[in-house]
C-alpha cells in the first residue's frame, strides 16, 4: 500500500509543470548566486580625503589608501564641512582627514594624528571600513618606523626594536567568506524545499477535494503520513547531493570530514523539517494560511540559527530560544564537518537533539492528521 502512495505522490509532483522547475531554479540560485551576495565582506568603501598637510608623508598615506582594494576615493576636499556634507548626503561612507603639521609632528618624534569619520547608518560597514583604515595606518606606521630606524645619529645602521605578529587562521586559512556560507546555504535550501513543499501538500488536496477520497480508503494515518514524507525525503537527498557536487565544482569546497556523516545528519534533518511542514498542513485550511505560517517559522529559524551572526553574540534569552531551533543544530554540524572535519563523537549532542525533534514532530504529524472513514 505504501508503495502506491509514494508512486502517487511522485506522479502528482512531476505532473505539476511549475514545481520541478522551481526546485531546480531555487537550488541553482542558492548555490551559484547567494554565496556571492550573502557575504559580510566589505569592499568598494567610498572614502573622502582631506589633506590639510600636503606633505610627502601625507601624500604617500593618501596614495596607500587609494591603492587599497577596499576603498574607492570619491573626492579630495580642503574643507571638513564640505566632506561632512558628502557624508550626510550618502555620497561617501568615510571621511579621512590629515591635519596640518602631520609630517612635522612625526619628524619631531611626536605621534601623528588623523581623524576618521564614518557613516554608521550601516554599522557593519562603518566598523569594518574603519578597521580597514586603521590596518592601513598600522602598516604605514611600521614602514615609517623601519625607514627612520635604519640610520643612527653616528651614521651607522641601527635596528629598531620591534616585534611581529603572525596570525594563523585555522579551518579557513584564506578567510574566504564563501567557505563559511556555502554549507549554511545548503542547510537553508533543504529547509525551504523540504519544509514548504510538505506544508503545501496536504492542504492542496483539501482545496481540490482529493483528501476526502483518501479519507474513505482503508489507508491508516501512519501510512498516509509516510506516503507524504518519503517522496520529499528522497527529493531532499537528491538536491543535497547536487549541492555537494556544485560546492566542489564551483568553489572547490570539499568536506574536511566524513561525507557519509553529512548524509546521516541530512536524513534526520529532512525528517524534522518535513514533519514541521506536515503538521502545519494538517492544521491549515487553505494554501495561503499554510504558506504564511511556514514562512513565519522559516524566518525565525533562519534568523536565530547562526546563519549570519553567531549564536554566542545573541542575548542570553535569545540563546536559550535557539535550543528549540532545529536549524541551529544542523547549521553547526555542516560547518563542523565541512570546515573542521569533526568526528561523530563531537556532534553527539546535535544528533540527539535532531533525532528528538524528528521523533516528536513526526509523531505529532501522524496524530494531528484527522482521518474520517
Amino acid at each position: 500500500m505504501l508503495k502506491f502512495l509514494i508512486e502517487k505522490e511522485f506522479k502528482q509532483i512531476f505532473r505539476n509543470k511549475f514545481l520541478p522547475k522551481l526546485i531546480i531554479v531555487l537550488s541553482l540560485l542558492m548555490m551559484l548566486v547567494m554565496p556571492w551576495a550573502a557575504t559580510l565582506e566589505v569592499s568598494g568603501i567610498r572614502v573622502a580625503l582631506i589633506d590639510n598637510d600636503r606633505s610627502p608623508a601625507s601624500t604617500r598615506l593618501c596614495g596607500q589608501i587609494g591603492a587599497s582594494g577596499y576603498f574607492a576615493v570619491t573626492n579630495v576636499f580642503t574643507s571638513f564641512r564640505e566632506a561632512m556634507d558628502e557624508l550626510k548626503s550618502g555620497k561617501t561612507d568615510v571621511v579621512f582627514e590629515i591635519p596640518r603639521g602631520f609630517e612635522r609632528d612625526m619628524v619631531n618624534g611626536e605621534a601623528g594624528k588623523v581623524m576618521i569619520a564614518a557613516n554608521s547608518v550601516n554599522g557593519t560597514k562603518a566598523t569594518i571600513g574603519s578597521s580597514y583604515l586603521v590596518s592601513i595606518l598600522g602598516s604605514y606606521s611600521d614602514c615609517l618606523r623601519e625607514e627612520a630606524g635604519l640610520v643612527s645619529s653616528a651614521g651607522h645602521l641601527q635596528a629598531v626594536p620591534s616585534f611581529d605578529v603572525v596570525p594563523v587562521y585555522k579551518f579557513n586559512p584564506h578567510l574566504d567568506f564563501k567557505t563559511y556560507m556555502v554549507p549554511a546555504l545548503m542547510v537553508m535550501l533543504i529547509t525551504m524545499l523540504c519544509g514548504f513543499l510538505p506544508a503545501l501538500n496536504i492542504v492542496s488536496e483539501k482545496e481540490i477535494g482529493t483528501i476526502e477520497q483518501i479519507n474513505v480508503t482503508p489507508v491508516g494515518k501512519l501510512y498516509f503520513v509516510l506516503g507524504k514524507l518519503i517522496p520529499f525525503w528522497i527529493i531532499g537527498i537528491v538536491i543535497f547531493s547536487v549541492c555537494i557536487a556544485l560546492a566542489v565544482l564551483v568553489y572547490g569546497l570539499v568536506p574536511a570530514g566524513s561525507v557519509p556523516l553529512i548524509y546521516l545528519f541530512t536524513i534526520v534533518y529532512i525528517l524534522v523539517v518535513s514533519g514541521i511542514g506536515l503538521i502545519i498542513s494538517n492544521y491549515s485550511d487553505t494554501m495561503q494560511q499554510s504558506m504564511f505560517v511556514m514562512f513565519f517559522f522559516i524566518m525565525v529559524f533562519i534568523l536565530m540559527s547562526g546563519l549570519f551572526t553567531p549564536v554566542s553574540g545573541m542575548p542570553r534569552w535569545a540563546q536559550a530560544i535557539t535550543y528549540l531551533n532545529p536549524l541551529r543544530y544542523f547549521m553547526e554540524v555542516m560547518r563542523m564537518i565541512y570546515l573542521k572535519g569533526s568526528a561523530f563523537a563531537e556532534m553527539i549532542p546535535q544528533f540527539v537533539a535532531l533525532c528528538s525533534f524528528a521523533l516528536c514532530l513526526n509523531v505529532w504529524a501522524v496524530l494531528s492528521y484527522k482521518k474520517s472513514y
